[in-house]
């Protein structure tokens, strides 16, 4: 396995400290904090540890609190809310430092049969027909400043190609909907709660950066501060992380230093296998006078 995606594997081998209990480690990813997909992806792979009976994850609501520090382990407090006949509902407690960085409950369904139906996939290039997203040239690098240029030079476990082409660094007014094409860099096991835990941790990219589309700015740009404050997802079908996978996103609104886009996950088949959304900070940074 390519070592970038079997170190992500191995940040979702909780240490498990107690019944409930479960401690994560992180990456440098390039940004002065966690990753808020690892969070969410670790939160979820500690609430499925505490489920027995081959429920599956159908939803996911969380909360970002704190900035969390990428050097220091994580704690996960499971909290088993609730095990009924058909649905079990965990609250997961992340902790850091002795303090919530991040809360979220998710709801399990042992799988049954019902009535089907689904949105159509947006009609795209396919990826063999596009680039990957690739960092700017060494020359341009050298001239950005050094948190841009850790962030694009990370090496990331994930293929990226966005069916828009654009360039992060000298961004054009435009509508806010993107679709990208995204896979892991290799193969993985066939576990399908692996595979769930990895989307939700995928789900975090490119999201709340469509929000920013309209103003014609981004966060690679260095005049917004940016931060998730909140996270949904909801697992319709199964899905592989390791096969293309067509995120299509909007952003329908941005105000009070705040946008919200949302975002639906379709296999290469056009199953739809997950949507999404989340509302983030996205204050501009305005230049000292």
């Amino acid at each position: 396995m390519d070592r970038r995606l079997a170190d992500l594997q191995q940040q979702f081998e909780l240490e498990r400290l107690e019944v409930n209990l479960f401690r994560g480690q992180s990456r440098d990813t390039g940004s002065p904090q966690v990753f808020g997909g690892q969070v969410l992806g670790q939160a979820l792979k500690a609430a499925s540890a505490t489920i027995d009976d081959g429920r599956v994850v159908h939803s996911l609501h969380a909360y970002f609190l704190r900035r969390g520090d990428f050097t220091k382990p994580i704690v996960y407090s499971v909290d088993r809310s609730r095990d009924g006949g058909s649905f079990s509902t965990r609250r997961v407690l992340a902790i850091q430092n002795g303090e919530q960085i991040f809360i979220c409950s998710a709801s399990f369904q042992t799988p049954e049969d019902g009535l089907d139906y689904q949105a159509t996939m947006p009609q795209v290039v396919p990826p063999e027909e596009l680039k990957a997203f690739a960092k700017p040239p060494p020359a341009v690098l050298e001239k950005l400043p050094d948190k841009l240029r850790r962030w694009l030079e990370i090496e990331r476990p994930f293929e990226f190609r966005p069916v828009q082409q654009y360039n992060p660094l000298m961004p054009v007014a435009c509508e806010p909907v993107r679709q990208i094409w995204m896979r892991s860099v290799d193969k993985l096991p066939d576990d399908d709660a692996l595979h769930r835990c990895l989307l939700a941790y995928i789900s975090d990219y490119w999201l709340l950066d469509t929000s920013t589309m309209p103003h014609g700015s981004s966060f690679l740009r260095g005049n917004l501060i940016m931060a998730s404050i909140d996270h949904a997802i909801w697992f319709h079908r199964p899905a592989r992380v390791d096969d293309w996978l067509l995120y299509s996103l909007d952003s329908p609104s941005s105000s009070g230093a705040r946008g919200f886009a949302r975002g639906s996950l379709y296999s290469r088949a056009g199953v739809l296998v997950a949507s999404t959304a989340q509302e983030g900070l996205i204050r501009l940074v305005r230049p000292q006078s």
